[in-house]
């Protein structure tokens, strides 16, 4: 598959230099325009201030691309015809040269194949609720269980199964490392009642412990979980109203599959007057410093 690198990208991956992959799915469908795009550029700046280079990742006219201008930034969070693309949609969306957003799981494969072995989102996908009966699993715990990249979020989303999806990563031998804590975070909030596999108190710890996997032979990505700041973070029974009522609208209006996340975050926000995109920018924010910082130390050891 041929990738196409911004100028940026491939000066620094040439160079041995620190990059962070970043998904354009949150640019396209997580968050509302021009939030969206004003967000992007943000997280792109402060990866540039931690002294790494940002390589947005998205599909234009069937080409992948490594690292994104701002004509394109603009594009891809303004255009209405931009596909959300996960695994099963990456062969289909190249092969006629469309516009894609990428997912978590479409990130990862593009990153690993750039040789980028950090990547920066909001939240990973996981076990939906009610997952017993509809099977909706996201792509991005299977991707994480085979591909090696190192994903720097939030948590799980809070619209979803969190014990289940942790159960699911512990199966699949998906190490959780929470960033200097033990508690993992629910996205919107710090703790989620659940643990990580570890705690570390370092953005070195967590590089170490990367490369140590790999060494070792150990396929497949990690969890690094990095809780939102806490004077951006939501009650708990606030957002959990909220997710509660977005829910019982989906299932009324029959909404599923690859639909369903992007319905639950907006209905939210609508719920929550605003208040759960501003904690959902925030932690994406906070999550570039860390991953920046990992990214750093990770040219060091390899």
């Amino acid at each position: 598959m041929h990738l196409h690198y911004s100028p940026s990208v491939k000066q620094a991956i040439e160079a041995g230099k620190a990059v962070v992959a970043l998904e354009s799915t949150i640019l396209a469908h997580g968050m509302p325009y021009p939030q969206n795009l004003e967000t992007a550029k943000s997280v792109e700046a402060i990866i540039r201030a931690q002294g790494a280079t940002p390589a947005t990742i998205a599909i234009i006219k069937g080409v992948p691309h490594i690292g994104l201008e701002e004509e394109q930034l603009e594009y891809v969070a303004h255009s209405q015809n931009v596909l959300k693309v996960s695994r099963r949609d990456l062969p289909f969306v190249v092969a006629n040269g469309l516009d894609g957003a990428t997912t978590v799981a479409s990130t990862m494969i593009l990153a690993e194949k750039a040789g980028i072995k950090v990547f920066v989102t909001g939240g990973i996908g996981g076990v939906h609720r009610g997952a017993s009966e509809s099977f909706d699993i996201s792509a991005d715990l299977m991707e994480l269980a085979n591909t090696s990249v190192a994903v720097v979020c939030a948590g799980v989303k809070s619209i979803l199964d969190i014990g289940l999806t942790l159960e699911y990563l512990e199966t699949q031998g998906v190490p959780v490392l929470g960033y200097q804590t033990l508690d993992f975070p629910a996205f919107y909030t710090q703790k989620s009642g659940f643990c990580c596999d570890f705690a570390c108190d370092s953005a070195a710890i967590i590089a170490k412990t990367l490369k140590t996997k790999w060494d070792l032979g150990l396929k497949g990505g990690v969890v690094v979980a990095n809780p939102i700041p806490s004077a951006y973070a939501m009650k708990e029974e606030i957002i959990e109203e909220a997710i509660q009522m977005a829910l019982a609208e989906a299932a009324e209006k029959n909404i599923k599959g690859k639909q369903i996340t992007p319905f639950l975050l907006q209905r939210i926000k609508e719920i929550t007057s605003g208040s759960s995109l501003d904690a959902n920018i925030q932690l994406v924010l906070n999550n570039a410093r860390v991953g920046a910082e990992i990214a750093k130390y990770m040219v060091s050891f390899f």
